[in-house]
């Protein structure tokens, strides 16, 4: 599983959530300055993308094959990467649009591989109470085992809070900004 922005917190709980069902985490991230802190975090392979052709990284860690599934907050231009690193079948969750620029939609990795392409809101959970049960039973599970753990970069009061915003502008943590009230 490739999962994009991979230093965000919603990243870091993808790929604990992809490793506790025994997932193999390709985490990318712009530059190699939070590999380590990635590693440490559960990632079992780190791409940075300024530096590495994550075409050729992701076919040879998965070798050859590309991955099954790709977890991203990004879209833009980048996508059509992601779409070729995918393999036959594969699935591209798609949950942001981080990138300012549309991206170009990949015609032949989708018609190519069969892959499935899929736009993803947290109001495909929170409106379906089955399905709400079901994520809060696995999230509460995994905190109680201990496969869970969330990330906490920083916590900041709340008077705190110009020096929070600062701290997420400079893209320097790795997991989730805390703010107390």
């Amino acid at each position: 599983m490739i999962v994009s922005a991979a230093s965000s917190s919603v990243g870091i709980a993808a790929f604990e959530i992809a490793r506790s069902v025994g997932a193999t985490v390709i985490a990318t991230t712009r530059t190699s300055a939070k590999t380590q802190a990635l590693i440490e975090a559960g990632a079992h392979h780190v791409i940075a993308t300024a530096k590495e052709d994550l075409v050729a990284r992701v076919m040879e860690i998965t070798n050859g094959k590309g991955a099954r599934v790709v977890f991203d907050p990004i879209g833009g231009p980048a996508i059509a990467a992601l779409a070729d690193c995918m393999s036959v079948g594969g699935l591209l969750l798609e949950y942001g649009a981080l990138s300012p620029e549309q991206g170009p939609f990949p015609q032949f990795a989708v018609l190519g591989k069969s892959l499935t392409l899929k736009g993803y809101l947290y109001t495909e959970i929170v409106t379906d109470d089955a399905a709400l049960d079901r994520a809060k039973t696995f999230i509460n599970e995994g905190l109680r085992s201990g496969t869970l753990k969330p990330l906490i970069a920083r916590s900041f009061t709340f008077e705190q809070i110009r020096e929070a915003t600062r701290f997420l502008e400079s893209n320097e943590q790795i997991g989730k900004i805390v703010v107390t009230v």
